[in-house]
């Protein structure tokens, strides 16, 4: 997710207040970093569930965990 991305999501959520965002940028990224590390974390707890009952390779929960350190 890039700063740009971010930028927008915020504008389509409509946050309040100054869209000079350049006060507001540090805890948006913090926050948006936040939201997309419990996002990757619940998918790689369901791909996790899914090896128990299927028996898919658990290298793809590793492999979402991984793109929080991109």
């Amino acid at each position: 997710m890039t700063r740009e991305d971010i930028i927008r999501m915020a504008r389509e959520a409509e946050i309040p207040g100054s869209w000079d965002l350049n006060w507001f940028d540090p805890y948006l990224e913090r926050f948006a970093a936040l939201v997309a590390a419990h996002e990757r974390e619940e998918c790689a707890k369901f791909c996790e569930e899914q090896y128990v009952f299927y028996g898919f390779d658990h290298v793809f929960a590793a492999g979402i965990r991984a793109r929080g350190e991109q």
